[in-house]
């Protein structure tokens, strides 16, 4: 018979679940291992919601295991750590993104690619390797592998920094890939949410012309006079389409609802490349004569590995590079849910966990 959440571990932990596909949370009292040789333990204080958040609570992927505490953009500062840890310190302020285990033994674990290990331990709806379940940082606590932690840079500010922890690697792992950071190279940008206003301050950051592109006109004097984009195309605008044409090196797609790739396609110069980083709930058509005629490349990319999250991280610090936010409490979650559902935040919610939970 299996344990309950209350009896996998020794310490008592809470935070919020949701116990079905309503998605809606509410207290949840768990419990968290205790802190082994390799092992960090975590005052949680902020954790953003990220988009997947949502897809997961409501099970839209088909793979939610509830109960389910959600969270994997985490801040916090280090209350134990195990006698073999040498990277942390007690006071530490720490960040924990997507994952917390990998096999560490595998061709890409051994790349620094822990993203793409076949046996990877997500943050949150996984299980660990003793079978219990992850819970996330909606939550108080976690406990996580010194592997999988991450110092966060002194100079940011940790609530608008969290949201770096997934959607800050999630676009700088391909820009860094795929050869996205010649300073003076044209990018554009698909979608200003919460990946695509991160992905116009690494462009400019990269030293990149940067265009945004959206369904949404009145983003443009948000998109240019706030986030520093140089231009702003409206992707129904056949006008401004056709203008753009074939002015682009690079286009980062982050949209994740159904859309039409090949004017995107377009606006690419010969060997331009177009990398998403979305996850459309149904395939997307792929227009090869686009692809064939203009040398051109269609590329995609998950969450980066730990030594690229650090480095993002760092490089984020240097940059003063972080999300704007609206920040929450947790009562306020469920709300924030409904309007993160209708697109209605600029351009993350960020909660307060530290506040929420005295």
């Amino acid at each position: 018979m299996a344990k309950s959440p209350q009896d996998e571990h020794p310490n008592k932990a809470f935070g919020w679940a949701a116990r079905d596909s309503s998605g809606l949370l509410s207290p949840f009292h768990f419990c968290r291992r205790e802190n082994g040789g390799d092992d960090v333990s975590i005052k949680v204080l902020y954790c953003g919601v990220c988009h997947s958040d949502l897809h997961l609570l409501k099970n839209d992927w088909g793979v939610t295991d509830y109960p389910i505490v959600p969270g994997h953009e985490i801040v916090g500062v280090v209350t134990s750590v195990g006698n073999n840890v040498n990277k942390f310190k007690v006071g530490d302020q720490v960040g924990v993104g997507v994952i917390v285990g990998s096999c560490k033994s595998c061709q890409n674990c051994e790349q620094n690619l822990e993203n793409y290990c076949p046996k990877l331990i997500y943050t949150y709806n996984g299980h660990s390797y003793d079978g219990a379940k992850t819970y996330g940082g909606y939550s108080d606590s976690i406990v996580v592998d010194q592997h999988f932690v991450l110092r966060f840079p002194d100079n940011l500010p940790l609530d608008a920094g969290a949201p770096l922890l997934c959607a800050g690697i999630t676009i700088y792992s391909p820009m860094k890939y795929y050869g996205m950071t010649e300073s003076g190279k044209h990018l554009g940008v698909v979608g200003l949410g919460g990946l695509g206003h991160v992905a116009v301050k690494f462009g400019k950051a990269f030293g990149l012309k940067v265009t945004v592109i959206s369904t949404s006109p009145r983003k443009k004097e948000e998109a240019i006079d706030r986030l520093g984009a140089d231009a702003f195309v409206v992707s129904s605008d056949p006008a401004q389409l056709k203008a753009a044409m074939g002015t682009m090196d690079y286009i980062i797609d982050t949209v994740s609802a159904i859309h039409a790739l090949a004017p995107l396609l377009g606006l690419l110069k010969l060997n331009g490349k177009l990398v998403t980083v979305g996850l459309p709930n149904k395939p997307l058509e792929l227009p090869v004569a686009a692809i064939v005629l203009g040398r051109k490349m269609v590329g995609g990319s998950n969450f980066g590995g730990l030594k690229e999250t650090q480095e993002m991280l760092d490089f984020c610090g240097k940059h003063n590079i972080t999300a704007e936010i609206e920040l929450i409490r947790m009562d306020d979650i469920n709300t924030a849910i409904e309007r993160l559902e209708k697109s209605d935040v600029r351009y993350r919610f960020v909660i307060d966990i530290g506040n929420s939970f005295k």
